[in-house]
């Protein structure tokens, strides 16, 4: 009898224990299909794509993986104002990325090397660099399955905020089919918005460069910090971040450290930087003695350096997240789906 499949062979962090199916989904039709008839029958679903978010418990999944496979890139419309392009849940995000550079379209460029499916972008409403998603999603295609139809949801009706969407917020219910962007044209990037990326460019803060400068700019500094994915590297065996950047009201945010960094947000709320409190409560890089560990390049990434579970994972977690609420009164927010797990 062939092995179970395993929730570990199909996520970044490589853990999980098995499902007790799999099912793979290369278009969207047989996706709705799949879920719907999954839904019907009472049968638990899990929707995967690239698995680069989520953290699976070691005893795996009871019910049906569904594998979102289906690819495509399609300029829907050449506008005056730049390109409307349609991009299935399936295709992988840094291949649009890369072909959005080569065609012209401005404004994916600095989210380059994020790991993961075009899919997942606008849950996380995904973000890096000074760039996110909203900025350039038209609207995103679900199947609804509380109301088992496909809907449709303009941008201005998503929610879009600090990794957050409203299909973030009510988990579980809608799947992404597809989602399409509104994209300017021309070779030059964005306004750069971060300041270590026009450091790494030579320009200020707000001026532009090629657009595969900016890329390539991009993909350095992620390597630099083990956030593009290399087999052979296990700061890379990770989720990415896995707490979000604390948002606070500004009494909290005062009771932080004069050299905290504080970055003010239009809502009156302070933005600051969960890595810098996991630093400055004690959790340097590396840190850890088994498997699962803090990345040797960020503390921001909880790595499995080979053979770490799931409850290794979620007690370094723990310990983590516990240190900076005692240091600092700060309760971190995980960012990856915990499945099975809970913090």
């Amino acid at each position: 009898m062939p092995d179970a499949p395993t929730l570990a062979d199909l996520t970044t962090l490589r853990v999980g224990g098995p499902a007790r199916s799999v099912v793979v989904a290369e278009d969207a039709e047989t996706l709705v299909r799949t879920v719907a008839d999954l839904d019907a029958a009472g049968e638990p679903v899990l929707v995967v794509g690239g698995g680069s978010n989520l953290l699976v418990d070691d005893a795996g999944f009871a019910g049906t993986v569904v594998l979102v496979r289906s690819r495509g890139i399609a300029e829907e419309a050449d506008l005056c104002s730049g390109a409307l392009v349609a991009v299935q849940a399936g295709e992988p995000w840094d291949d649009l990325v890369a072909h959005a550079v080569a065609q012209g379209w401005q404004g994916l460029e600095a989210l380059s090397g994020i790991p993961g499916l075009v899919g997942a972008s606008p849950v996380q409403n995904v973000g890096a660099y000074g760039q996110d998603v909203s900025q350039t999603i038209a609207s995103v295609r679900t199947y609804d399955r509380h109301d088992r139809r496909v809907r449709t949801f303009a941008a201005a009706d998503c929610d879009f905020g600090y990794r957050h969407s409203r299909f973030k917020a009510d988990p579980g219910r809608y799947v992404v089919l597809s989602v399409s962007f509104q994209l300017p044209l021309g070779d030059l990037s964005g306004p750069v918005a971060y300041a270590e990326l026009a450091r790494t460019l030579g320009i200020e803060v707000g001026e532009r460069a090629s657009a595969a400068d900016v890329r390539e700019a991009v993909l350095g500094l992620r390597r630099g910090k083990g956030m593009v994915l290399d087999e052979a590297d296990h700061d890379t065996w990770s989720a990415g971040s896995f707490f979000t950047n604390p948002v606070l009201d500004v009494d909290a945010a005062a009771t932080l450290p004069a050299d905290a960094p504080r970055f003010p947000q239009p809502d009156g709320t302070v933005k600051t930087s969960a890595a810098w409190l996991i630093d400055r409560a004690g959790f340097a890089r590396g840190h850890g003695t088994g498997p699962a560990t803090l990345s040797g390049k960020h503390t921001l990434a909880l790595t499995n350096r080979g053979g770490a579970t799931a409850g290794e994972l979620v007690a370094l977690a723990r310990e983590v997240r516990d240190g900076v609420r005692a240091q600092f009164g700060v309760e971190l927010v995980n960012e990856p789906v915990l499945v099975g797990c809970s913090l």
